[in-house]
């Protein structure tokens, strides 16, 4: 079974890649005859044969589809907010293989970050594009540019983790709906925009009696959606 995985725009009978995924064939060392898995990072995969593979363009030949890593009943989104340095990659990397289908960046009034860059904003999407690659998944999420707490609108439930909250997402999650888990920055959220999303319809669950940092909460709340079988 083939363990190359290649992201094409969408699934047709024959399909030309650009120099980036040619690239990334050359990378593998395939040549003309090898087989390949590609998806859309929509939810579709399909076995793929190699056609022609020159230095800056590839043909592929559609074969059977295949089922690819099952996906959460329903769409799950991870809204986090704004850190520094290169956590926002580490948290985007592991999400992705965690199965979220987007990831909402978020400022908060004590985010680590007020902005990000364009540049960084293409990374993360790449990070999301490679991991769905390596964790096997069909989906590439969505990584959004920063909005603003109070302009969060969600579908179906929003989790918020917050210590000292008395229950639990386990007790709380029934998959009837979409499903929304945020988590804050360093020095956690502010007693008024928690309130405010209390108002709103959200629910506070809590991660355990530890004091999480702001890059460990995300993981350690979709681990626990993943541990509860989604």
């Amino acid at each position: 079974m083939t363990r190359h995985r290649v992201r094409v725009p969408a699934l047709r009978g024959k399909m030309t890649l650009g120099p980036a995924e040619t690239r990334h064939l050359h990378v593998l060392r395939l040549r003309p005859g090898d087989e390949v898995r590609v998806f859309d990072g929509q939810g579709a995969e399909a076995r793929a044969t190699v056609l022609e593979l020159d230095e800056s363009r590839a043909v592929l030949e559609l074969g059977e589809e295949t089922a690819g890593a099952s996906e959460t009943p329903f769409p799950l989104t991870l809204a986090v907010a704004l850190l520094k340095g290169d956590k926002l990659s580490e948290v985007v990397r592991a999400a992705t293989e965690l199965g979220v289908a987007r990831i909402q960046l978020l400022v908060t009034a004590r985010a680590d970050a007020r902005e990000i860059g364009e540049q960084k904003l293409t990374r993360l999407r790449r990070v999301a594009q490679e991991a769905s690659k390596q964790s096997r998944r069909a989906v590439v999420p969505d990584v959004l540019s920063p909005i603003p707490l109070g302009a969060l609108h969600w579908t179906g439930r929003l989790f918020v983790a917050q210590p000292g909250a008395a229950q639990r997402l386990g007790d709380l999650l029934d998959w009837t709906a979409p499903v929304t888990v945020l988590t804050g920055p360093e020095g956690g959220l502010s007693d008024p925009e928690v309130a405010g999303l209390l108002e709103r319809g959200a629910q506070s669950v809590t991660l355990g009696p530890r004091i999480l940092r702001a890059e460990t909460a995300p993981v350690a709340l979709l681990g626990a959606i993943a541990a509860y079988g989604a």
